[in-house]
């Protein structure tokens, strides 16, 4: 087979009907000898039934269903391993991500000059909200991941057999798709384009969401976090030195304050840092709690194939 898509919906139900339509009419230009993957992600909504219609009409339409809500990332992992292709393409289901784009992105991987090739969002950032989380989530990560290409990088990518092996190498629970994708290293390349506003409906992914996936990124990619300890003791003690050498000097020369306000100042200082260490060290343990269970990614609930 020479390409495979995958697109995770989770109660996606009306984009289904404009969803298929596009993306059918993009691949039908490429080959004949394709798979589209819709990973539903426990949807409560009729996507599944009209994903069924369409596929009435069309078999290389494929539907695997998974047995609740998982995630997106799990869904994404899901459809890639049932995934048959020579060439794989990961697409988000919101249409944001232009399916048009898939020839260029197939033409750049025939010429064998690249095993992976993604799109790269050219969009200027609106500075509110949730998109203002986000781009201080890429910016933070391309500084500290040691992934200098990823800012403004989403799932949106397509690329080669033996690059979809190794990406499916990966065994922990807690992850992130385009993290994961550039540590697999290979010839990368990326397509810049112009993110579309959401064709229907709204984001599944609210605020609480986007801020646990940057999170799980940053945590599984950066130091960041411990190093922001390590500089926050090394201030906190900084600041000790010079307090305690203000105190001294302040009793030699008899003009010390009297009262307890520097000494309460100084035990919220140093406990909200030593909060802070816990809170970091915290998200650690938690995540290496998460990968000692071992628990499957999800379950198939039927895979029409």
């Amino acid at each position: 087979m020479e390409l495979s898509v995958v697109i995770p919906l989770y109660n996606e139900v009306h984009l289904v009907g404009e969803l298929v339509g596009r993306t059918m009419a993009v691949l039908m230009g490429i080959t004949a000898d394709f798979e589209v993957i819709f990973v539903d992600d426990g949807s409560t909504d009729g996507t599944v039934g009209k994903l069924t219609e369409a596929r009435r009409t069309d078999k290389r339409i494929k539907i695997l269903e998974l047995s609740k809500n998982f995630g997106h990332q799990a869904a994404f992992t899901a459809g890639l391993t049932f995934a048959k292709g020579k060439f794989t393409v990961m697409m988000d289901g919101d249409l944001q991500d232009p399916p048009e784009l898939i020839p260029v992105m197939h033409r750049m991987l025939l010429s064998e000059e690249y095993d992976v090739v993604y799109g790269k969002r050219t969009n200027k950032p609106k500075l509110r909200g949730r998109n203002l989380l986000a781009l201080s989530f890429h910016k933070t990560f391309k500084q500290f991941s040691g992934f200098p290409d990823i800012e403004n990088v989403g799932n949106f990518s397509a690329m080669n057999r033996d690059s979809l092996q190794s990406l499916l190498q990966f065994t922990e629970s807690i992850r992130y798709m385009p993290g994961l994708r550039h540590f697999i290293g290979f010839r990368q390349g990326f397509v810049e384009y112009l993110r579309e506003d959401r064709y229907l409906g709204k984001s599944k992914m609210n605020f609480l969401k986007l801020f646990n996936l940057s999170s799980d990124a940053i945590f599984s990619f950066s130091k960041l976090p411990i190093r922001l300890c390590l500089y926050l003791g090394l201030i906190g003690m900084l600041v000790f030195f010079i307090a305690g050498l203000y105190t001294l000097i302040a009793k030699v020369a008899g003009f010390a304050i009297i009262g307890w306000s520097s000494t309460l100042l100084s035990i919220y200082f140093l406990g909200s840092i030593q909060l802070t260490f816990l809170g970091v060290i915290g998200e650690y343990i938690y995540r290496i709690y998460k990968e000692s269970q071992h628990r499957p990614l999800y379950f198939v609930r039927k895979f029409h194939d």
